[in-house]
């Protein structure tokens, strides 16, 4: 059986906090990778050509884990989003496994709002 979990952390580390995304991809997700954001073409050298600027290519933003639950062949992590010029986001980015490899993804951005019409964060 595989660890989805273990690999799942390990992904997360180099893919969000190092930024290094072709790594990333190339350690755990399939040549089959279907995307669900819509602005973003099915396939991992298509996700690795959009996402490369926005992490690799961008030194100021970051990315802070926040959370990562993993339940049998899908894996959430929950990222607080920041960068220069930019208002920060809450990130939800959500992945399926099959034989050990990410095969498809989904996300959910919200903005974190400079003025919140509660006391309690968001994060």
């Amino acid at each position: 059986m595989v660890d989805n979990r273990a690999a799942f952390e390990r992904f997360v580390e180099i893919f969000y906090t190092q930024k290094r995304v072709r790594e990333a991809f190339d350690f755990l997700v399939a040549g089959t990778y279907r995307q669900h954001n819509p602005t973003i073409p099915d396939g991992p050298e298509a996700a690795v050509r959009m996402l490369t600027p926005k992490f690799d290519g961008s030194p100021g933003s970051r990315f802070e884990v926040q959370r990562i639950l993993v339940d049998g062949d899908l894996a959430l992590v929950h990222v607080r989003a920041s960068g220069p010029g930019r208002p920060d986001a809450a990130v939800a980015d959500i992945y399926r496994f099959e034989n050990g490899r990410i095969v498809e993804h989904w996300d959910v951005l919200q903005p974190v709002p400079e003025h919140p019409v509660h006391d309690h964060p968001m994060f």
